[in-house]
């Protein structure tokens, strides 16, 4: 019994001073593979109907009721084999499941709904917003898929001559490249956009869809290297407006997550690890989601190159702890692309390339 005792004590003392922390890394320095946090449900979501098959989930998110919605390119001819051409459907644009994981709606027109659709974000009046990572539309709709507003022209992309192929440049008032993500601010309705995959800003429209203003440019290599900011790699993936007002901004290729103040003043970067110890440099930020207490201590972060879903002190920026691996099992992830969270905790993760699927992750309560 003495020596249990002892045994616990220097336990206790090894956790208070951050030399071994159960949830964090193995043995050998590696993000675990499972979480102490979160366990998959395997049996979430239920098999869909009418031989219904996936595209890239380009989105997902979490509704006031706890229904979960994802945007689905099954639009797009590369996102479906011949045989599931020959043999399934393509599922609808936005499909609406219930916290049993039953599909109750769906909707969108794939001629009217963004190419590429990219994002899915309820804003605080309970409104979708899509983008895409193809196109040049911003579009907001009720949950039940009333087109409300669109912001840019279909096709028309803010370019030299308007097409896709044409460098953005990052400069329209009307138009967009390739929107990414979308955070709408509770206090005036301002929408902020990540524009995106073809321009390099954020930019703020208000709630009609009048431009306000905007920030971000293309970075050199040095820039990216010396962690400059507002300037960004490929691509402006993501942003979320804290409880604070600060903008978390998702620089993918530049691996980083640039903080601003709404006006676009740089606060500072922050930079995740990478799964095992022996691979060079940092992750890559796809997506995030800051927690649900007042004060959002900490933020997940879905990291798509090493596949892990990281928490971060929001505050110092230190990795806590992360879990996932590459693989296509039940748990694994297969380009990890969004991430969302329902009333209770549970994480709810899209998969685009070699993926194209959806997963639950139940909290963990002890």
């Amino acid at each position: 019994m003495k020596r249990l005792h002892v045994l616990t004590l220097l336990l206790f003392c090894a956790i208070a001073i951050g030399v071994w922390n159960p949830f964090s890394y193995d043995a050998h320095g590696q993000a675990a593979l499972t979480s102490p946090d979160f366990q998959v449900d395997p049996f979430w979501p239920k098999p869909l109907p009418n031989d219904w098959v996936t595209g890239n989930v380009g989105g997902t998110c979490v509704d006031k009721n706890d229904h979960v919605f994802i945007t689905n390119r099954t639009a797009d001819p590369e996102n479906l084999t011949p045989n599931e051409k020959a043999v399934g459907r393509p599922a609808p644009p936005v499909i609406e499941f219930d916290p049993e994981g039953n599909v109750v709606n769906s909707w969108g027109d794939f001629k009217v709904v963004p190419s590429g659709i990219h994002d899915c974000y309820f804003d605080h009046e309970g409104n979708v917003w899509i983008g895409g990572n193809t196109d040049a539309l911003a579009q907001k709709y009720s949950r039940d898929g009333k087109l409300l507003l669109q912001i840019g022209t279909k096709g028309k992309f803010d370019s030299a001559d308007n097409s896709e192929k044409a460098p953005g440049l990052n400069s329209s008032h009307t138009l967009l490249n390739k929107p990414a993500s979308f955070a709408v601010d509770p206090t005036n309705g301002d929408v902020y956009i990540a524009d995106g995959y073809g321009n390099r800003r954020v930019v703020i429209f208000d709630k009609k869809g009048n431009y306000v203003r905007q920030f971000g440019r293309q970075a050199t290599k040095d820039e990216t290297a010396q962690g400059v900011g507002g300037a960004f790699e490929q691509v402006v993936h993501c942003i979320v407006m804290g409880n604070d007002g600060l903008l978390y901004v998702c620089d993918r290729e530049g691996k980083r997550i640039q903080v601003f103040d709404k006006t676009g003043n740089f606060k500072k970067n922050i930079t995740i690890g990478r799964r095992r110890s022996d691979l060079p440099g940092n992750g890559k930020p796809y997506w995030i989601l800051l927690s649900r207490d007042p004060g959002q201590k900490t933020m997940l972060v879905a990291d798509g190159l090493d596949e892990v879903i990281w928490t971060i002190d929001r505050e110092s920026g230190r990795t806590l702890r992360g879990f996932g691996r590459l693989g296509h099992m039940a748990g694994e992830f297969t380009f990890l692309h969004t991430i969302a969270m329902n009333s209770k905790g549970d994480l709810i993760a899209g998969e685009t390339i070699g993926g194209r699927r959806v997963q639950k992750f139940k909290a963990v309560r002890e």
